[in-house]
């Protein structure tokens, strides 16, 4: 779980179509510990069509893998598996509805992770659904 350290702080969030302008509106995201054992994250978004949340990320039932709880204010909740090695952070679900994926990567001085996160709605042809880029700011 330390290692999930370089998450910690205060970031500004860009998103949009894959290779196009981002959209329009203000998005924060915040992390921080619990306990030394659980991060929080928190984000807000200035766009209709993207929810606001929170998530606990903490160790599986295993304890050897990662998961992230999402929430958000669209009453959505859901599980993903996570992990964060060699400056890659990553993010996965396979879900009856569909299955998602995020993959960002780490600026060498761990200020910006530049991101994208994909979706197969049959489970098995992935697509890109948006570019997701955080820049820290705390």
């Amino acid at each position: 779980m330390k290692g999930l350290d370089a998450l910690v702080g205060e970031w500004k969030m860009e998103a949009g179509p894959p290779g196009g302008p981002p959209w329009e509106g203000e998005a924060r995201v915040s992390f921080e510990w619990l306990a030394d054992a659980y991060l929080i994250q928190r984000w807000t978004i200035d766009f209709p069509e993207a929810p606001d949340g929170i998530a606990l990320i903490g160790p599986g039932q295993s304890g050897e893998n990662i998961v992230q709880h999402y929430f958000d204010s669209r009453g959505v909740a859901r599980v993903y598996s996570m992990s964060l090695e060699d400056g890659v952070w990553k993010l996965w679900r396979d879900g009856e509805d569909f299955s998602q994926r995020f993959s960002g990567t780490f600026s060498d001085d761990g200020q910006r992770i530049d991101g994208r996160w994909e979706i197969a709605h049959d489970g098995e042809n992935w697509e890109i659904d948006f570019d997701l880029t955080y820049i820290k700011i705390a």
